[in-house]
């Protein structure tokens, strides 16, 4: 008789036991997630004289119903009851924002169960759609600021969207923001309507690009790293699996994402098999 490693074993013990948890609750997750759309990333061929562009700011997405407020997993968001008191009775999709570069403060602050007044005080909810309404893009963009003007709460902002001529001008753009300190930039379609899922009517562009994958191993670290994570084995909604090696913190390698954790990892465009190139943690996503 063939007997298994005991590695091996142990492993195979461990995904008996955790795949059934994670078809448990990827389903409930998905059956709370809002409808929204989702950028692609920005091609080669594509004019962006077509489209209205923004800043894309790292904050945390957030889809206000004209009743409820909630993150883009379906969560609520525990928002102080003077802060959904000010949102218009209009359905809303927008990012909770703090500044550039301030992601972590601002994650921080919203996934208190109890939220802090004084905290959500700087906390803007910046806007750039209008879920369920007719007409094209460029239509709603205008309806967007007048709401935001009638509200007269400075909490409350309209994204500012412009055109660009071509791409040369659109890259221009992308390298103002990335100084001072931005993420990179959103295409919306002008003549769009409002549409949901992936889609390339809204597309994102950023120096580098970036994706989601579930934890499904920690391999330990080596060398200085004795001791603590050395990498990540992750998995796609594809399913591709692959290394990621490096972007940790001391604190993320002495503590790492659990397994079933879903991970943001940047990169530097796909190998020939598809599977990122120079993949490196940016986050975990903290569901939303």
């Amino acid at each position: 008789m063939r007997l298994i490693p005991v590695k091996r074993l142990v492993l195979l013990l461990w995904i008996a036991a955790f795949l059934p948890t994670l078809r448990a609750v990827a389903p409930a997750a998905q059956a709370n997630a809002p409808p929204l759309l989702l950028a692609n990333e920005l091609g080669p061929q594509v004019d962006p004289s077509k489209y209205l562009v923004s800043e894309k700011f790292d904050g945390a997405r957030a889809l206000w119903d004209g009743n409820s407020l909630r993150f883009r997993s379906g969560r609520a968001v525990n928002a102080p009851a003077w802060f959904i008191a000010k949102l218009p009775a209009q359905a809303l999709d927008g990012e909770l924002w703090l500044a550039r570069g301030r992601f972590d403060a601002l994650s921080g602050i919203v996934r208190k169960a109890q939220p802090q007044d004084d905290e959500w005080r700087q906390v803007k909810y910046l806007v750039f759609e209008l879920p369920t309404v007719p007409g094209p893009f460029v239509e709603r963009a205008q309806r967007i600021k007048e709401i935001v003007a009638q509200a007269q709460w400075p909490q409350l902002a309209a994204v500012e969207q412009f055109r660009v001529a071509d791409r040369a001008a659109l890259k221009r753009k992308l390298d103002e923001v990335v100084r001072g300190g931005g993420e990179g930039l959103m295409l919306h379609l002008a003549d769009a309507p409002y549409l949901t899922g992936r889609s390339d009517v809204l597309l994102k562009l950023k120096p580098l690009q970036d994706a989601e994958a579930v934890v499904i191993e920690h391999l330990p670290g080596k060398g200085k790293f004795q001791g603590v994570l050395g990498a990540l084995r992750v998995q796609t909604a594809d399913g591709r699996r692959f290394l990621i090696g490096t972007g940790f913190s001391d604190a993320v390698r002495k503590n790492p994402p659990p397994a079933g954790t879903t991970v943001t990892y940047t990169y530097r465009g796909l190998t020939p098999t598809g599977l990122p190139r120079f993949a490196s943690y940016l986050r975990v996503r903290e569901g939303f």
